[in-house]
């Protein structure tokens, strides 16, 4: 009895010495947590996703972040039910989340990957913050679409454990009903850092290469766009396509430096209104294209579509939720202007056989078939039971080729931007054969100018004629005729045809025509220009001819009169000439005659308006003064004094002098 008794009392101490030796490590491994999983990275091989794993907590305390810390009675991050149907009693500002990781003592270059975490987080290892982004509380958001890569300390992994914490902000977003907002295995990547480093570059590629792709393209196509509209500015569809890539201009800078790194939330509010730019100005751009105007109450309609979807867009992005049925229909009216408004416009051009319409339909079917499938894809995601069917319509709209990553918005711009090269390159061509006949029309036009415009005078016994004629392009509105009479006399007739190039040229040659005709039976002035007014009017599209015209005979007298032309100067003195309408404007216009006395030795010269209106780069005109000044001068300097000077229309001097007496000449 005493032995079994002394047995008890010694196994009772021995029993309490080990309970109190064990008790610290005991509690020590409580407080690490032994119901938290650990994973086991001891032999890690390649970069593990742990993003799933762990446990998470609502609220916020800084002690969370130390290794230590008891997180036993936390909840698993491994649910896959949504955080609000987890934690359905409170809405925290801020969530924990914990991962335990057991690695080899003696590794080294181990680094951590954060991927769209939140739009505010902080991320510690072992209590030491290595990631951040934003500030949590109270909440400053970035975007969260780059990877993040730090390095973990060699320090930490010689201790065989790690604990990491993240500190992350929620969003409304989270609380919502239909949301699915869970813990997913690609926010925390464990690995070397190399191979991270390496995977965060080729995932930005792979994933965003396409799209910045067509985005270059678009870009490319809008340069060639401005350069054409600048060569044919009646062109507006070119403005709009140019207008289309500017709001590309707006985003894309941003998209390409957020898929490198986070940035203030504040810049993805550029997003909406570059998008809906870009959309308006498509649709300027297919109107134009088809040589449609747009009318007061369909430009109000779109114009309206474009701000409520602009409105809504960025209520969604400052975090109010909105209700599911709100967004279909807000986006009714906008998206039926491309589903419905531009298709009827161009079918309905069909029937006219333009071939760019034919052409531009292409892209806007894709449009339509690509926002039908995203429709469909938000629409399975409202309702529980089609969510794996949305899944599987999720891979159709956005889907692997190769290792790159195309979703169909991007295959609908690129079929847009190949479309409208398609377009343009079949208008540049039409141009060009266009150009090509107007060019020859044109040369024909001036070949006819020489052989109807003097280029050497008959000479005369009594006159000494000069004569300098320099279009401002390649056929010119300026005419004159000087013709001897049987008298011994000359009739001079010289005009400016409102206008330049083709037209103006083509009514030159009506003009010179009418002018041999009506001088084969008359030398007088007054007669003269009544028979040119009645020749031109209904024949000059409302245009109009300056003319004046004048009879000077053998002995020096001068008849003449005025249709709306520079007076002519004597002796470097301007003639008082009564005004009159230009030719071509009201029928039966009668026209006042002047006569004077040419003496021997006297000098008449002869203007046309591109003399006086010359113009240098100050924008100074080369003006009357000028003009009178050096009207002595030979034609020849003079039309070379207003060319220097700043030529800007057709130039043309004649100057007539008296040489000998009638009596001498016969």
């Amino acid at each position: 009895m005493t032995d079994r008794n002394s047995l008890t009392r010694t196994f009772t101490i021995l029993s309490l010495l080990v309970l109190f030796f064990a008790s610290p490590a005991s509690h020590s491994q409580s407080k690490a947590t032994p119901n938290a999983p650990v994973f086991d990275a001891t032999n890690l091989r390649k970069p593990a996703e742990l993003g799933a794993t762990g446990v998470f907590i609502g609220g916020d305390d800084p002690a969370f972040a130390r290794p230590d810390y008891d997180d036993s009675k936390w909840l698993s991050a491994d649910d896959k039910r949504p955080v609000r149907e987890i934690i359905p009693h409170s809405q925290p500002e801020v969530v924990w989340q914990r991962i335990h990781v057991k690695v080899s003592p003696d590794e080294t270059g181990l680094a951590i990957e954060a991927f769209v975490v939140g739009r505010a987080f902080e991320l510690f290892v072992n209590g030491q913050k290595l990631l951040g982004s934003g500030r949590v509380s109270p909440l400053i958001p970035y975007t969260e679409d780059a990877r993040l890569v730090a390095r973990i300390p060699d320090a930490q992994i010689a201790t065989g454990n790690l604990v990491i914490a993240i500190r992350g902000a929620t969003m409304p977003a989270w609380w919502v009903p239909s949301s699915e907002v869970r813990f997913f295995a690609g926010m925390i990547t464990l690995g070397q850092e190399t191979a991270l480093t390496d995977r965060a570059r080729l995932s930005v590629i792979y994933l965003d290469a396409f799209g910045w792709l067509v985005g270059l393209v678009g870009l490319g196509l809008t340069v060639v766009a401005l350069a054409l509209f600048i060569a044919q500015r009646k062109q507006k569809e070119y403005l709009w396509l140019a207008l289309q890539g500017a709001a590309i201009c707006l985003r894309l800078p941003t998209e390409i430096v957020q898929s490198l790194r986070y940035i203030p939330w504040g810049f993805v509010y550029l997003y909406p209104p570059s998008g809906v730019l870009m959309n308006f100005f498509t649709v300027l751009m297919m109107f134009a294209f088809v040589h449609r105007r747009f009318r007061g109450w369909l430009r109000a309609y779109i114009v309206l579509s474009c701000v409520s979807i602009l409105l809504r867009n960025w209520v969604e992005l400052s975090g109010v939720i909105l209700p599911a049925y709100n967004q279909p229909i807000v986006d009714l009216p906008y998206c039926s202007i491309f589903a419905i408004l531009i298709p009827a416009v161009l079918i309905a051009d069909l029937r006219r056989d333009n071939r760019g319409a034919r052409i531009l339909l292409i892209p806007v079917v894709s449009w339509c078939l690509s926002n039908f499938l995203w429709g469909a894809e938000d629409v399975m995601n409202l309702v529980p039971r089609w969510h794996e069917a949305g899944i599987h319509l999720q891979r159709l709209n956005s889907f692997a080729v190769g290792p790159f990553t195309v979703d169909t918005g991007a295959v609908t711009s690129l079929i847009g931007y190949v479309s409208l090269a398609v377009i343009m390159v079949f208008r540049s061509t039409q141009t060009s054969r266009q150009q090509a006949v107007f060019e020859g029309e044109l040369e024909a036009a001036r070949q006819v100018q020489q052989v109807i415009l003097p280029e050497k005078i008959e000479a005369t016994p009594c006159f000494n004629v000069e004569s300098v004629y320099k279009p401002a392009q390649q056929v010119g509105g300026d005419f004159f005729q000087i013709l001897p009479t049987e008298d011994n006399g000359l009739l001079l007739v010289v005009g400016d045809v409102a206008g330049k190039g083709l037209p103006a040229a083509m009514l030159v040659s009506l003009l010179v025509g009418a002018i041999r005709t009506a001088a084969e039976d008359t030398s007088n002035p007054d007669l003269l220009l009544r028979r040119l007014n009645e020749r031109l009017i209904g024949r000059s599209r409302g245009g109009f001819s300056t003319a004046l015209a004048a009879y000077i005979a053998a002995d020096g007298t001068v008849i003449i009169a005025n249709a709306g032309h520079l007076s002519p100067y004597l002796d470097g003195t301007e003639i008082d000439l009564p005004g009159a309408l230009p030719l071509g404007i009201v029928s039966g216009a009668v026209y006042e005659t002047t006569q004077f006395q040419l003496a021997i030795g006297s000098r008449l010269t002869f203007y046309s308006d591109g003399v006086i209106e010359a113009q240098n780069g100050k924008g100074e005109l080369f003006g009357f003064d000028r003009g009178r000044e050096i009207s002595t001068q030979p034609a020849v300097e003079i039309a070379d004094t207003a060319k220097r000077f700043g030529q800007s229309d057709d130039i043309t001097v004649v100057a007539i002098t008296r040489t000998a007496a009638i009596a001498e000449a016969a």
